[in-house]
C-alpha cells in the first residue's frame, strides 16, 4: 500500500525547505556530494562515503526515479521528482527537478484500485454524516485494520492526488474527487 520515504525523498523535502527547486548528486573526492540548487546558487545539503549505506540507497533511488518519476509530498503538497542521468568527469552525476504535481481534473474520473475507492467512499460518506473529516481511527474501526495501515492508505490517497490534508492538523483530509466518481460504500 504505502511505503517508507526513501533518502532521495527525504532530501528533496529538505532542499524544498530551503527555498530550492532542484538538487544533484555528484562523486567527488570518494565522497557523493548532495547540492540543492535556489536561483543558480547551490547550497551543500549532505554528502556520504561512496561505500556508505546511505550513498548505496541514494544511488539506488536515483537509478529507480530516473526509469519512473516519483511521487511524494511535502507539506501536503504533492510533487513529482525527475531524475536525469549525466556523466561527469566518467562518473555518473544526478539532476532532480522537484515539481509540484499537476492538480486532477474533477471532471474526469480518476482511476484507483477498489480498496482505494473504498476508502475515498468512506471518507465521503463519513463528513456528510458527522460533516467533518473522518479521524484515522474511525477508518481503522470500518475496516478493521492496523493503524500502519490506514495511515499508509492516506498516504498512498495523498501522494496520488485522491485526496489533500493540512499537515499537523487533525480530521483535515478533504477529498478531491467527484462524488460520482466513487464507488459504492460496501
Amino acid at each position: 500500500m504505502g511505503r517508507p520515504t526513501t533518502l532521495l525523498e527525504g532530501l528533496c523535502g529538505h532542499a524544498l525547505s530551503l527555498g530550492a527547486q532542484s538538487i544533484a548528486v555528484e562523486y567527488k573526492d570518494s565522497r557523493e556530494w548532495v547540492v540543492a540548487h535556489k536561483g543558480g546558487i547551490g547550497i551543500g545539503i549532505a554528502n556520504y562515503t561512496r561505500s556508505s549505506a546511505d550513498a548505496k540507497e541514494l544511488r539506488g533511488n536515483l537509478y529507480a526515479a530516473a526509469k519512473k518519476p516519483v511521487r511524494t509530498v511535502f507539506g501536503g503538497q504533492v510533487y513529482i521528482l525527475k531524475v536525469r542521468v549525466f556523466d561527469s568527469f566518467g562518473e555518473d552525476a544526478f539532476k532532480v527537478s522537484i515539481d509540484p504535481a499537476a492538480k486532477l481534473d474533477p471532471s474526469i474520473a480518476p482511476s484507483f484500485t477498489a480498496k482505494q475507492g473504498q476508502y475515498l467512499a468512506f471518507i465521503y460518506n463519513y463528513a456528510k454524516i458527522h460533516r467533518q473529516a473522518p479521524a484515522e481511527s474511525d477508518m481503522e474501526r470500518h475496516f478493521q485494520v492496523s493503524p500502519p495501515s490506514i495511515h499508509d492508505m492516506i498516504k498512498t490517497l495523498e501522494r496520488n492526488g485522491l485526496i489533500e490534508r493540512t499537515p499537523g492538523q487533525a480530521r483535515s483530509i478533504r477529498l478531491l474527487v467527484l462524488p460520482e466518481h466513487l464507488p459504492r460504500l460496501e
